[in-house]
């Protein structure tokens, strides 16, 4: 007997202000048409992107639940009740896909383990156009999240990031928060050794994308301002 439950679509968003249907195919559109109940990071920024994806659809028909630091994990459960009611949910990201680097894994996790249908949308990764771009193995890379924020701390860690991808023929690759680019940049040039290569993949799918790989000597002679520019980092010996 086919299950009456609704079903979670994990619906990709863009990564910068560009039009949604440049970088999204029409099956997202079609999903976010159809659907009134969302789980998101940001309430404002979700609405705007479904006002741009689907301008003619109803605002006050809008059901959000709010997934952010704040929330609290005996909410979670809740979010998904609509689905036991014959709804459909979209989980939607601040930027890219959810539940990759993105606190919608563990919404995706709990439906997993209420036997709820997950359906993922395909839309932009920063972390895989990145590494697609970077000309790295692709084969065996591994994804870090952030580096530390402590200086010393910081540089510790890229190091150990230089010896494993060494070691294990295994790109790294990480990122910072915007207005620390600059910061970990220097870093990477001045901790890395001379022949190691670092991608640096900025502003991916926008206007101003800046992707370059070069040696830590090449990059030595390179100026380039990530302030405030959404940037994956790749290494790789």
């Amino acid at each position: 007997m086919q299950s009456l439950n609704g079903i979670l679509y994990l619906i990709p968003t863009t990564l910068g202000d560009n039009e949604p249907l440049e970088v999204l195919p029409l099956s997202v559109k079609k999903i976010v048409e159809i659907t009134n109940h969302y789980i998101v990071e940001n309430e404002k920024t979700a609405r705007r992107f479904i006002k741009k994806i689907t301008p003619k659809k109803s605002q006050p028909s809008l059901q959000l639940h709010v997934l952010n630091k704040y929330t609290q994990d005996q909410e979670l459960p809740t979010f998904l009740e609509a689905i036991f009611q014959g709804k459909n949910i979209g989980l939607l990201s601040e930027a890219g896909c959810p539940g990759v680097a993105d606190p919608g894994a563990e919404i995706v996790k709990i439906a997993h383990e209420k036997g709820i249908r997950v359906v993922p949308l395909v839309g932009p990764s920063s972390i895989l156009m990145a590494m697609m771009a970077s000309g790295m193995n692709g084969q065996n890379f591994a994804f870090n999240g952030y580096l530390p924020i402590d200086s010393h701390e910081r540089k510790r860690a890229i190091k150990q990031l230089e010896k494993r991808a060494g070691e294990f023929n295994q790109s790294q690759a990480f990122i910072e928060t915007p207005y620390r680019n600059d910061k970990l940049l220097a870093d990477l040039i001045s901790t890395l050794s001379g022949n190691t290569r670092l991608c640096v993949a900025c502003d991916i799918t926008l206007s101003t994308e800046y992707i370059k790989t070069m040696t830590i000597n090449q990059w030595k002679k390179t100026s380039v301002n990530l302030h405030k520019r959404p940037t994956m980092f790749v290494i790789d010996k």
